[in-house]
């Protein structure tokens, strides 16, 4: 299960999943697949009926049912990992000026009722998201002025220049014009005989599971291995562990124990997905003081806390919100330590000094002797977060500092996020794979609301002029060792003025088994997130073998 999100709340909270009691049984879990599934078809934990499923493959509702990820897809597939571009239903894409987008379509794709697929298609999908705006997940129109179609290309003319609004667009999923255009009412259309492009077309469909079957007209059709993909509706943890799954994405407390140690050729690979972080409610005093902020993260023993959420899983984050080292190439290498902040009190207590409070009888207390206090929000159920949260009461209350923890329900806690209700927050950020929008997310006045209303993003209510500038030179900026420049000064923005104190990386649960299917992404070969969501899964079903093929 994940943690819900709203956008994802900056990606990483769509990524954080809860600590099941699977290592705390006293038996010895074992791994017993279903010899009724035959090795051509593949069981994953990637969908959810709770308890029971709607038949709804409609690719713009939140609510569909995640196999329409495998039917339906974009130009491209951005890596969230690597923060690399696949090209997919377009070869490439050019941008002759900043306000201008040509994507050059793919020839020789097919719907999978065998009509074929055009620059057309591409047109009247983003057409129809402008005509349903709750369709528009990813707010597209928002960019797009106007789009035009040739023989070969899809030319999108955007409203001012936006480089970084092109890799947005590309991911847009595409659906099939000569369906499309005769459904009396999309908004309410389930979409309930979906027909894509994708490698997967729907098989049998019953309340409690659904299977999708290869589509043999796939223009990859030769790198799909998995004949059939069986998604129930209900998958525990412990279903996952001893069920002989083939793909989940769910963490299991003691991962070795109780994931591997149960056979079936069991692996996993718990990439970071995003940055696990405290936001700092930046309109109240005193986090609105960098010196307090410099103290409070200097005060940190981050291995310790991220140990005590993630079970050691995760790797200390750095204070530049890039994910390492996937995205290694990308760091600026004058930030000292890769980002890393070491524990150091002594330099700690200096900072909360220059911002006004001094250690006395054990207490940090402010020029009237009032002791340093206040509450860290995080959400009831988030058990990884509330274990990384309560460590880091413990760090600060040993220096003097009075700290409350609250766990209101996901969605009140969500709600104070966004509206600003709050002292200190966990949360996350980044891990969109793209630079861009994981800074233009977290730093940008764009996005600045009062106290009191929903911010979309920013919910830490940051403001540097310093920071918007760089924000704007880079939508501006097609070349890419110019982004690169700029993403380091955006890195030494974070780095040095702590709108948000980065904790340690949320990780992507990956649980993959080796006994009929192999070639999983992995640390040794890092293609694609191993999520079982998004378009990322395409990278994956693409690129898998059968054993007996090996």
């Amino acid at each position: 299960m994940k943690h819900p999100s709203r956008r994802r709340l900056g990606a990483i909270v769509a990524a954080i999943v809860l600590t099941s009691g699977l290592a705390a049984c006293s038996i010895q879990i074992e791994s017993a697949p279903d010899p009724s599934i035959p090795d051509d078809t593949m069981l994953i934990a990637a969908d959810n009926g709770s308890p029971l499923f709607e038949r709804n493959f409609n690719p713009y509702m939140t609510n569909k049912r995640t196999a329409a990820w495998y039917m339906y897809e974009p130009l491209v597939v951005l890596d969230n990992v690597t923060g690399e571009e696949h090209p997919w239903l377009a070869t490439g894409y050019a941008l002759p000026d900043p306000s201008t987008v040509v994507f050059t379509i793919r020839d020789g794709v097919t719907w999978s009722d065998g009509k074929p697929f055009t620059p057309d298609d591409v047109a009247f999908s983003f057409e129809l998201l402008k005509k349903y705006p709750t369709f528009d997940l990813q707010g597209i129109w928002t960019y797009i002025d106007t789009v035009e179609t040739s023989d070969t290309t899809v030319t999108v003319h955007l409203k001012a220049p936006d480089v970084p609004a092109a890799q947005l667009i590309a991911t847009t999923l595409i659906v099939p014009e000569h369906i499309w255009k005769d459904v009396a009412d999309p908004s309410t259309f389930r979409n309930p005989d979906p027909v894509g492009t994708g490698p997967y077309t729907l098989g049998n469909f019953v309340a409690q599971q659904y299977t999708i079957d290869k589509n043999p007209t796939y223009w990859q059709a030769d790198k799909v291995a998995a004949e059939h993909i069986i998604l129930p509706a209900t998958n525990t943890q412990l279903d996952v562990a001893t069920k002989g799954y083939d793909w989940a994405y769910s963490f299991i407390s003691d991962v070795d124990g109780a994931w591997v140690g149960a056979g079936n050729k069991n692996t996993y690979w718990f990439p970071p997905g995003g940055t696990v972080a405290l936001f700092p409610n930046l309109t109240k005093a005193p986090f609105n003081d960098v010196n307090l902020r410099q103290g409070l993260s200097l005060a940190l023993d981050r291995k310790a806390v991220g140990d005590s959420a993630a079970e050691g899983y995760m790797d200390v984050a750095g204070q530049t919100n890039i994910l390492l080292p996937y995205q290694q190439s990308l760091l600026d290498p004058s930030i000292p330590d890769s980002g890393l902040i070491a524990q150091n009190q002594q330099r700690a207590l200096e900072y909360f000094a220059q911002a006004g409070y001094t250690q006395q009888g054990g207490k940090l207390v402010d020029a009237q002797g009032s002791q340093l206090s206040f509450t860290i929000t995080t959400a009831n159920g988030y058990n990884d977060w509330l274990k990384g949260v309560q460590e880091v009461q413990k760090q600060w209350g040993a220096i003097g500092i009075d700290v409350k923890v609250e766990s209101p329900q996901p969605a009140a806690y969500q709600l104070a996020l966004r509206n600003g209700e709050y002292d200190l927050a966990m949360g996350g950020t980044g891990g969109t794979g793209s630079i861009f929008r994981d800074f233009n997310q977290l730093l940008s006045s764009d996005y600045l609301k009062p106290v009191g209303e929903e911010a979309v993003f920013n919910y830490e209510r940051y403001s540097n002029p310093e920071a918007d500038a760089v924000l704007r030179d880079y939508k501006l900026a097609i070349d890419p060792e110019t982004q690169k420049q700029l993403g380091f000064q955006l890195q030494n923005i974070v780095y040095n003025d702590l709108p948000v104190l980065s904790l340690y990386y949320g990780g992507s649960w990956g649980l993959m088994s080796d006994a009929k299917f192999t070639g999983w992404p992995s640390e040794a070969d890092p293609y694609a997130s191993p999520k079982t969501y998004e378009s990322t899964p395409l990278l994956v079903l693409t690129h898998l073998k059968k054993v007996n093929d090996d």
